[in-house]
């Protein structure tokens, strides 16, 4: 009888405690991972920088590059500074915009990467993906997943909190997404992968019913691990159907009409899942992904972040032309700009109540 199977690109190393950047050496030097010592770090010039004060004793072979931002431009222009230096590997040390960065430019170049993140902002660390900045907004870019991740918990710690609840709405929101997948499989007949929505729903479950906050090591674990699965769940897939739907729709809608006010990637993402929850009916998960982030400290309302009423309605009305193709709750429902205001005000009334 044959034996029927799949491969899973996944990392050789996920090391998720508190210290764990203390045996970074000792990982960059598996042979999985790099034969001859030779490495290129990337570093953010914020918490990356500040951490190669400290590493770069540790890593004396190491060739270290500042990276200005999550934009394509530094991207390519990493992966023209590494070209022809042999590099065994490429670590990206920092916040999501730099690991993006660092994964677009490994991919380029075709060295494997290991993500070293000093926040948990977003499913980004570990995933298939490279959402970047560019000339039109930003895009997502298909590259390979990591090959190690490294999460130091009391790195984790420094950064600053709101970045790291954002983590909490992105992997709150594949709650939203997996039921925009579901919609699209009854209503187009498109293929749901059942491994790769078990991964994501594991994360988001496990998120939105743990009854700790940022402040508890265990919490913080919990929340680290549901990104990676997210960013496995992406992988599995083999794109980001499983962690993202309407939800990432309304997000990248904020980040194309208002670039410079645009949220935090996690607490646009979160908003647009309690939303698209209350859009498609299910009142009662809508209301417990409000209360989750509302107890996290994430805004559940535009107003918490800046926005009236009137342009989240503009950035619901363009969401769909964010993702081409994509068939969400928002697709399938084609609002009107008016009765997205109605029920945007049924909506805030409902979980405020």
């Amino acid at each position: 009888m044959p034996v029927l199977t799949r491969l899973v690109p996944s990392p050789v190393v996920v090391d998720i405690r508190r210290g764990a950047l203390a045996d970074l050496s000792r990982l960059l030097a598996d042979q999985r991972i790099s034969a001859a010592g030779k490495i290129a770090i990337a570093v953010s010039d914020g918490s990356g920088a500040r951490l190669r004060e400290r590493l770069a004793p540790e890593l004396p072979g190491a060739d270290w590059f500042p990276v200005a931002g999550g934009t394509i431009d530094a991207a390519v222009k990493l992966a023209e500074a590494m070209r022809g230096s042999h590099y065994d590997a490429v670590v990206g040390l920092g916040g999501g915009k730099i690991i993006d960065a660092t994964k677009y430019a490994a991919a380029r170049v075709g060295l494997p990467m290991v993500s070293v993140a000093t926040n948990l902002s977003h499913d980004g660390i570990c995933s298939p993906v490279s959402t970047l900045d560019n000339d039109n907004g930003s895009g997502s870019y298909g590259v390979p997943t990591p090959i190690a991740l490294v999460i130091d918990l009391d790195v984790v710690r420094e950064a600053p909190p709101r970045f790291v609840r954002a983590g909490i709405g992105d992997a709150i929101s594949n709650l939203s997404a997996l039921a925009d997948w579901e919609l699209s499989h009854r209503e187009t007949g498109e293929r749901v992968d059942g491994l790769a929505a078990a991964m994501a729903r594991t994360a988001g479950e496990a998120v939105l019913r743990h009854p700790g906050t940022i402040g508890d090591d265990e919490f913080l674990t919990v929340l680290a691990e549901a990104l990676v699965l997210s960013g496995l769940a992406m992988s599995v897939s083999g794109d980001s159907r499983p962690a993202s739907g309407a939800c990432h729709e309304i997000l990248h809608a904020f980040d194309l009409l208002f670039p410079q006010r645009a949220p935090a990637h996690g607490e646009g993402a979160g908003l647009g899942a309690a939303f698209a929850m209350h859009l498609r009916g299910a009142r009662e998960q809508s209301a417990l992904i409000a209360d989750t982030l509302r107890r996290h400290g994430l805004p559940v309302l535009p107003e918490q972040i800046g926005f009236t009423a009137q342009e989240f309605v503009d950035v619901v009305r363009y969401a769909p032309q964010t993702r081409p193709g994509r068939y969400t709750i928002l697709e399938h429902l084609d609002l009107s700009a008016t009765e997205i205001r109605d029920a945007y005000a049924d909506y805030a009334k409902t979980i405020s109540s």
